[in-house]
This record gives C-alpha cells, structure tokens and sequence, in this order.
C-alpha cells in the first residue's frame, strides 16, 4: 500500500493524495461518505503501475484533511469541489474513480455536465440515495430538527487501533479491521495526551433536508454520455434492489462486473487485485470498441 502524495486545491480549502508522475494523464478519485483520499491507496498505485496514469484522490469537505463547510453537504455540492479541483489541475476533460457517495458525485457530473466527462469508473455506487416525493415533508423535517441539535463533540480514543476498532463496530456497512485501518487513519487528530481524535465533521451524520426523488435521479442517469464501468461486490449495497436495476438500466453506456467482495473491494486487501485487473480490461476493451 502507497499513502501517496499529500496535496492542496482550491486555495487549500481541499486535501488531496496523489500517486503517479505528475506529467501524466490525470485521474480524479472521489470517496464515500465519511470515508476520505486513502480509500484508494491500494488500488491508484496498481493502476497507475500498470495503466501509466496518475491519480488524484479528494478528501471532499468535512473529510480527511479537508476544511469543514460552512454550509451543508448536499450531494451536489460536492460536485463544484470537484470541478474547482479539475479547474485548478487544469483538467478540461475528466476521467473518474468513484465510490459509493462519490460515485453519486461523479454521476450528477457526468449527467449535468456531459462535456467534462471522459469516461467513469464507479465502485459500489450508482446515482444517488433517495426520497419519494410523498415523503419529502417528513425527511424536511427531521433534516431541519436535527440541525437545530447542539453539535456532539468528535469522538477521542485511546489509541488509533481502537478508533479501528470502532469504525468496524459502527460502521454503516460491514467492514473488517484491515480495510478499515487507512481510512481511519488519515481521518485520525493526534493530541498531546497520545489520544486521537476524529476529524470528521460531526454534522455529516445528520440526515439530508432535501433528497433527489428516485425519478429525478433515473432521469440523470440517462442524460449520462461518458462510457462507465460499474464495479459491484457480491455482499455489496446495490445487487438485485429494484432501484439498482432501474438505475443500471438508465445509463446509456455501462457495463457492470460483479466481483467477489463488500462494499469497499476496492480497499479489501483480498479484492483490490481483482478490481485493478477489471479495470485495466475494461480499458483495453473500450479501446479496441
């Protein structure tokens, strides 16, 4: 595993890592929700080996290393910390590497604006979690309550293999001890005392106020025009769920390969391997198209 180069975009406002020659064709790597950049630091340095590309994963706000936002954290509004990461990178046409939450990113990207996008390869995640219209009153609602609640201190552990060891208890899909490890870490504060302290922001836990009803995200999907790769785990958080069929069936241009592994394969010590090699493939293949 490769931790990658530590970066800064937007006026510092982002953190980023970074692996590859700098002089190469770049690609952006977004993560899930309260996840960060190391997501990618077992897969970007296979890539970037065999594909000869560089890779430039975000922390998105509230995340990693980045600041924290003084407003919400809608999922669109991580689309304009994507494109001032692109514009700063002076990367007029983008390749993605997204998953989950930030899969979501890439695909209302993709969707609104079709000319930046080269092509995306999405990891366990497809548009974008949703509300019925009938039951936007009620998500309103506890979205604005549970803003007006007092902010909860970030939680402090002892050490960072207990902080580990919380993230594989509460974890809102399952996840092992091993996968966990880079994405803790990075996400861990070090304080005098020898404990840590996360750095997420706590108000990424609040529920949304406003979602995307399904039919507005299936109409998003279709406006998509970049070839995409949808890389799934067999005990993943799509499947066979009718809204994951829907959503597969709305991209014009996708292929889907289901490998063995969780929600984050592409972290798993034991399904990275398998999720660089489809990848690569997938490549070949659409440059022989």
């Amino acid at each position: 595993m490769s931790e990658g180069q530590a970066l800064t975009l937007a006026g510092g406002r982002l953190a980023a890592l970074s692996w590859g020659d700098a002089a190469a064709p770049t690609w952006l790597a977004l993560h899930g929700w309260l996840d960060n950049a190391a997501s990618f630091s077992r897969l970007a340095p296979r890539l970037v080996e065999r594909l000869g590309i560089r890779i430039v994963a975000l922390d998105f706000p509230g995340h990693g290393h980045s600041a924290h936002s003084d407003g919400d954290y809608a999922l669109w509004d991580y689309c304009h910390d994507l494109l001032d990461a692109a514009d700063e990178l002076g990367l007029a046409r983008l390749s993605l590497l997204a998953h989950s939450m930030g899969a979501g990113v890439a695909c209302l990207t993709a969707a609104a604006l079709p000319e930046r996008i080269e092509r995306l390869v999405l990891i366990d995640g497809l548009g974008a979690v949703t509300t019925p219209a009938e039951e936007s009153v009620a998500q309103l609602r506890k979205g604005l309550r549970a803003a007006r609640r007092p902010r909860s201190v970030a939680p402090r552990y002892p050490d960072s293999k207990t902080a580990v060891a919380a993230r594989v208890a509460g974890g809102v899909t399952p996840i092992d001890a091993d996968t966990a490890a880079p994405l803790v870490d990075r996400n861990l504060q070090r304080e005098d005392d020898g404990h840590v302290r996360l750095r997420t922001d706590g108000r990424l836990l609040r529920p949304s106020p406003v979602r995307l009803s399904p039919e507005q995200v299936l109409a998003l999907l279709g406006a998509i025009r970049a070839p995409a790769l949808l890389i799934e785990g067999e005990t993943g958080i799509l499947g066979e769920r009718d809204m994951a069929r829907a959503a597969r069936a709305a991209v014009p241009q996708l292929m889907r390969q289901v490998l063995p592994g969780g929600h984050h394969l592409h972290l798993e010590p034991g399904s990275v391997s398998c999720v660089a090699a489809a990848i690569v493939d997938w490549l070949a293949q659409s440059s022989q198209a």
